[in-house]
């Protein structure tokens, strides 16, 4: 490469002085001579600090892998240990195993190790769990060991939910990284502030069963977030002041049947947000000064036949918000406080019962 560079400079040069050709010199004087000497030497230094160069570049890759391995085989150790300690009898000792795998996780040499450490916690909150509902009565051993499970799992997703509230350039921020939550029961947890700014989330079949969990001012800007076939039965669910503008959140062929989930303030300005197929048949479900201003929100298909889903105040001014092919058999759908352009699919009338629109509409 150096000398390619060096013939094009010195043929640029060339053509730019005009010469066509050498003016033989039948005799060399000593300063010619003496320059010819140092370009030579020239020549020579710089073809050895090429090689220099060459073999230095090399010992760093070598002492690079080399050091790469160290790191591996250091974080493979850490990593056996803590697991180990996740399958502990003892609560305390499992918690440790928790606090561990989240510091291996920030310590981690490489993006898929660092990918390695978070699916096991995810996995430990898949594991089989009993909610408290179903524990026997007055049975004060299954109680105490429920309490004990309860806090290792709350402590996971306040770990979690520590290193996603990090900036994208924080070294120790998770976002962008994928979180299987397949199937997980939480009666509990706080979400507040995240941000699902890339990769894969899936709360598919999750149930939220009881307690509070808040995703009190998540941002949803990017990557998938799934919530298909949840189970809303119980408790508070919270997305107060959430944003939504960007990427895909599906709560496709959801449940919700029971507590209040609470889309109170909450910004849908671009992505797509879809509630297709999903069941409203129980509890409560607010999108009180919900602003949709952007991007695609659909209710495609959902069944509305049971409990209260409220529109009070929301505003809906731009983007696509969609209630096609949606099904109104009772419960109460409230848009009769809803400011703005009207929702495109809504029954006209004679409108269904239960389903209140606003009079502008």
């Amino acid at each position: 490469m150096a000398l390619a560079i060096a013939a094009g400079v010195f043929f640029a040069g060339w053509d730019v002085l005009g010469a066509r050709g050498l003016k033989p010199e039948h005799r060399i004087d000593s300063k010619t001579l003496f320059d010819l000497v140092k370009l030579s030497f020239g020549v020579v230094a710089g073809a050895g600090a090429l090689v220099a160069l060459v073999v230095a570049y090399r010992r760093q890759r070598v002492d690079e892998d080399a050091a790469l391995r160290d790191a591996t085989r250091l974080h493979t150790e850490r990593f056996t240990t803590a697991v180990s300690q996740l399958g502990n009898d003892s609560a305390a000792v499992r918690l440790g195993g928790v606090h561990a795998l989240a510091g291996l996780a920030d310590d981690a040499p490489t993006r898929n190790l660092r990918q390695t450490c978070i699916d096991v916690l995810c996995a430990y909150l898949r594991l089989p769990y009993t909610a408290e509902s179903d524990l026997p009565t007055g049975d004060a051993d299954a109680r105490h060991a429920y309490l004990a499970l309860r806090e290792v799992r709350h402590t996971v997703i306040r770990l979690i939910r520590d290193h996603l509230v990090l900036g994208r350039k924080h070294p120790h921020s998770w976002q962008g990284h994928d979180f299987d939550f397949t199937g997980v029961v939480f009666d509990g947890g706080d979400f507040v502030g995240v941000g699902f700014n890339g990769g894969t989330v899936s709360f598919d079949s999750a149930q939220f069963t009881g307690d509070r969990v808040d995703f009190i001012g998540a941002e949803f800007t990017g990557g998938t977030v799934s919530f298909d076939r949840a189970k809303f039965a119980g408790g508070t669910v919270g997305f107060w002041g959430a944003e939504f503008n960007g990427g895909k959140v599906s709560f496709g062929l959801a449940e919700f049947t029971g507590g209040t989930v609470g889309l109170v303030g909450a910004r849908f300005t671009g992505g797509m947000v879809s509630f297709d197929g999903a069941e409203f048949t129980g509890g409560t479900v607010s999108f009180d000064t919900a602003e949709f201003t952007g991007g695609t929100v659909s209710f495609a298909t959902a069944e509305f036949s049971g409990g209260t889903v409220s529109f009070d105040r929301a505003r809906f001014d731009s983007g696509t918000v969609s209630f096609g092919h949606a099904h109104f058999t009772g419960g109460t759908v409230d848009l009769s406080e809803a400011l703005g352009v009207a929702p495109s699919g809504l029954p006209g009338a004679p409108l269904p019962a239960g389903l209140r629109l606003s009079p502008a509409w």
